[in-house]
């Protein structure tokens, strides 16, 4: 059975920094793509990064160019996002997935994560 584990949310000052941090269980790590998704009050969740199985690829939503980024460390089994300069609208629930299949290469789709964790809040004031 597949967990996902988030930590590393919080409130934080506009412009501020947090690393999220999702540990993996129940699954051979370096095999699967990860994801980083978001879900703000009253919208739908959205995709904001992912990364391959080796970490070779990452793709990351254009709403946060150069500000957030996704890296993985296969020998601890963990997936990682770093948020910079964050803003009031970075606000939501932070969940990290993992992809369906193996050596996932696809569009990035929500369909195409099968394991989901709990989601962590993110809260930034102005």
């Amino acid at each position: 059975q597949v967990q996902l584990v988030e930590s590393g949310g919080g409130l934080v000052q506009a412009g501020g920094s947090l690393r999220l941090s999702c540990a993996a269980s129940g699954l051979t790590f370096s095999r699967y793509a990860m994801g980083w998704f978001r879900q703000a009050p009253g919208k739908e969740r959205e995709f904001v990064a992912g990364i391959s199985w080796s970490g070779g690829t990452t793709y990351h939503t254009d709403s946060v160019p150069g500000r957030f980024t996704i890296s993985r460390d296969n020998a601890e089994n963990t997936v990682y996002l770093q948020m910079n300069s964050l803003k009031p609208e970075d606000t939501a629930v932070y969940y990290c997935a993992a992809a369906r299949l193996p050596y996932y290469r696809g569009r990035w789709s929500e369909a195409d994560f099968g394991s989901w964790g709990q989601g962590t809040q993110v809260t930034v004031s102005s």
